[in-house]
């Protein structure tokens, strides 16, 4: 019974900590995109949501972090997308049925989403170089969780390179032609397409990247 307890006690804190994580950042990114990123500073953000500075470091250690949590839910999706296709194909057409996906349900991830509050959203990221640089951190790290996720998978590397080594160069790969994909769905949406005008181009163009890659690398069924 009082183990029962305090799990619920643990769930509902855990629950009030989530809550206050989305307020702070739902604060920031909307007086972001009324004043934009530079002409806010953190000691508004933290009265606009009722909370001491302290706090708001304590859920985000920088500025820059208030905007770019979105992305920290993504961090290991292609990591765990290879993990669960396992023994059931390779991990190239996981990953391309996973971005196909994507695309059919127009997620933000992939760019193409013409979604107004999404729109503003990348437009604030990729128009304010502190977001651009800090987002490259975020990168490093899915970069470095696919590179865990595809150790092992790799038939084999080109003049007995080491697996690790092997293993990166994919992971690096993949994240760019991922990050490349994204970023023209998004610029095509920016200039006044609409998702639908884009998606069969987009369709193609996932198409010839994972292409690109599967010619390139040796990855294990």
């Amino acid at each position: 019974m009082s183990e029962t307890t305090e799990d619920g006690a643990d769930g509902l804190r855990e629950r009030k900590k989530r809550q206050t994580y989305e307020r702070l950042s739902e604060t920031a990114i909307g007086l972001f995109l009324e004043r934009g990123f530079e002409r806010v500073s953190v000691a508004e953000i933290a009265a606009a949501a009722e909370v001491s500075k302290p706090t708001l470091f304590r859920y985000f250690p920088t500025k820059e972090d208030l905007v770019l949590h979105r992305f920290a839910d993504h961090e290991d999706e292609a990591a765990r997308v290879v993990t669960g296709a396992r023994g059931a194909g390779s991990a190239l057409d996981a990953l391309h049925a996973h971005f196909a996906d994507g695309l059919a349900r127009r997620d933000p991830v992939t760019g193409l989403s013409d979604d107004p509050r999404v729109l503003a959203f990348h437009g604030l990221l990729y128009g304010t170089p502190s977001l651009v640089a800090r987002a490259y951190a975020y990168q490093g790290r899915s970069e470095d969780a696919l590179t865990g996720a595809l150790t092992g998978a790799l038939t084999g590397a080109p003049g007995g390179a080491p697996a690790g080594v092997a293993a990166r160069l994919a992971a690096g790969q993949i994240v760019a032609v991922q990050r490349v994909l994204a970023e023209e769905n998004w610029r095509r949406i920016a200039a006044g397409e609409s998702a639908d005008q884009v998606y069969a181009d987009a369709v193609v163009a996932a198409e010839l990247g994972f292409g690109q890659l599967r010619d390139g690398l040796a990855l294990a069924d």
